[in-house]
């Protein structure tokens, strides 16, 4: 391995590759562009949980994401908004690092979770994960019990008492609003829930490790209207107790669920702020047009 230049840090990534930080080329949070700071992506955000810093991404040589700045606020809702290949999905997974398990991905920049590097050489990737849980877009439960589903995450972390395990599978699921749907039939496949449940069943499995980030990839594309007006209201209440990140398609719903919204095209921030703003009164052109459906 080279040795880097001075004030340049380089690290090396189970995907392949190495990249400088490219802090100097973004713009954004706290990063002035030539001009000062773009009031366009620069929201007031006091004591952030998470902050995106100069955030590049390569899949081979193709560059997916250029110079993301922004923070993420705690326990409040931030969507991810833009046409499809935008980059939003593969920002989400940047947070918790699932694109380092992507062959030839380089990745530069910084993403700081509690103040400190998620890149940090001696960070327990498995732990930063169980802080920062995923829901995918497409419901997974594994082929167990309804119970056994919920129960996976605490016992791959060494809870083992079952009275403790009883009680987070039932709290995780109350969390999730599935409790009373399900509470007579734990032990019953969860293969043989409704779509809409079995989403609910991997947000309780999400929460049953008690994470304190939940990200969400478009948790509701496959859903009909009343599952998804569920996931919704869940989102709603899980952000008293979680900071959540969901990428979504559909501007009705990142209207009506988030705090802030970012809005990226071509692997870009164009604009983040509180979703009132960005949803009514736009900074730049581009976001007007999206939101206001012209394209995408």
């Amino acid at each position: 391995m080279t040795t880097p230049r001075p004030g340049e840090r380089e690290r090396l990534f189970q995907g392949g590759g190495r990249m400088p930080d490219l802090h100097a080329s973004g713009s954004g949070v706290g990063l002035p562009t030539r001009h000062g700071v773009d009031p366009a992506i620069d929201s007031d955000i006091a004591n952030p949980l998470l902050r995106v810093e100069a955030l590049e991404l390569w899949y081979g040589s193709n560059q997916a994401l250029h110079g993301i700045s922004f923070l993420i606020p705690e326990k409040k809702i931030t969507a991810l908004i833009g046409p499809s290949g935008c980059g939003k999905s593969t920002l989400l997974r940047c947070i918790n690092r699932l694109n380092d398990l992507v062959d030839g991905v380089r990745i530069g920049g910084d993403i700081l979770f509690e103040g400190r590097s998620i890149y940090d050489a001696e960070l327990d990737v498995n732990q930063l994960r169980r802080r920062i849980g995923m829901v995918f877009q497409k419901s997974n439960p594994f082929p167990k019990s309804i119970y056994e589903n919920v129960a996976y995450g605490p016992r791959l972390h060494g809870t083992t008492q079952k009275a403790r395990l009883d009680e987070l599978v039932e709290s995780s699921l109350r969390g999730a609003a599935l409790w009373e749907e399900v509470k007579d039939r734990l032990h019953d496949s969860a293969l043989g829930l409704s779509g809409g449940q079995q989403q609910r069943l991997c947000i309780a499995r999400a929460i049953a490790i008690e994470p304190e980030v939940i990200l969400f990839d478009e948790p509701c594309s496959a859903l009909d209207p009343v599952a998804t007006a569920k996931i919704e209201d869940l989102m709603y209440d899980l952000k008293s107790r979680f900071t959540i990140v969901i990428v979504t398609h559909n501007m009705q719903q990142a209207a009506r669920v988030s705090d802030y919204t970012a809005f990226l095209y071509l692997g870009r921030l164009v604009e983040y702020g509180p979703t009132t703003r960005i949803f009514t009164k736009p900074e730049k052109r581009e976001t007007e047009d999206y939101v206001m459906g012209r394209f995408g």
